[in-house]
């Protein structure tokens, strides 16, 4: 691709916005959340597997561990059993619980709305916590970088970065703040439903034409 300049690449993301929101007019989190100390646990479990598989698991872990009080004063190995099937339950368990007492012990049992102060809460880093704010909160603190992010925003050109942070400073960049949590809700449900990552279906993509790794 010839080399692009920043106003040419905004422009472009822009478009690439406006026709994925057009696509994807109900894009959402996909994780099951009614307020954000369920959304934060769900999200946390959600490392290294589905959306679809966190979602069959946290309706029984919230009906016996309903809020941050309750999970905090549970017993891993009680907590390892019911996620067993979302991978990783050992560390998970201890991460969730972890969460919930800091939790707790840091913020009376109501979960912080703040980057600085849920980054630094076990099993929370920044990714985490723009979920959190994003979308539990309703804040644009930054762009949630997982793997579809990651591998569409290379796909799109709009990085030429490889590591989250990186990526996410750059998307920042190209973007409006307002739109950063909505743009990687977009991001992923094109890399779930169109971009996949084995076989692409450009043929049948709505930005084809605007994307350098096109094969159409």
């Amino acid at each position: 691709m010839p080399r692009e300049s920043k106003k040419a690449r905004t422009a472009r993301a822009a478009e690439v916005y406006e026709l994925l929101a057009e696509e994807y007019p109900k894009a959402h989190c996909e994780l099951d959340f009614v307020d954000p100390f369920q959304l934060a646990v769900a999200t946390i479990l959600s490392a290294q597997t589905t959306d679809e598989r966190v979602n069959m698991v946290t309706p029984g872990l919230f009906r016996r561990y309903p809020d941050a009080r309750a999970l905090a004063a549970a017993r891993q190995e009680d907590v390892e059993e019911i996620i067993r099937s979302t991978g990783f339950f050992r560390n998970k368990a201890k991460n969730i619980i972890g969460f919930a007492r800091g939790v707790v012990e840091e913020h009376d049992g109501e979960v912080p709305g703040t980057m600085a102060e849920l980054s630094v809460l076990p099993g929370v880093g920044r990714k985490t916590a723009n979920v959190i704010l994003g979308n539990a909160f309703g804040v644009d603190e930054g762009v949630v970088v997982d793997t579809h992010v990651k591998r569409l925003s290379t796909l799109l050109a709009f990085t030429a970065e490889r590591t989250p942070e990186k990526i996410e400073r750059d998307l920042m960049d190209l973007f409006p703040r307002e739109r950063w949590t909505m743009l990687s809700h977009l991001l992923i449900w094109h890399g779930r439903r169109v971009c996949d990552a084995r076989k692409p279906r450009c043929e049948a993509c709505a930005v084809s034409h605007l994307c350098p790794s096109s094969r159409v």
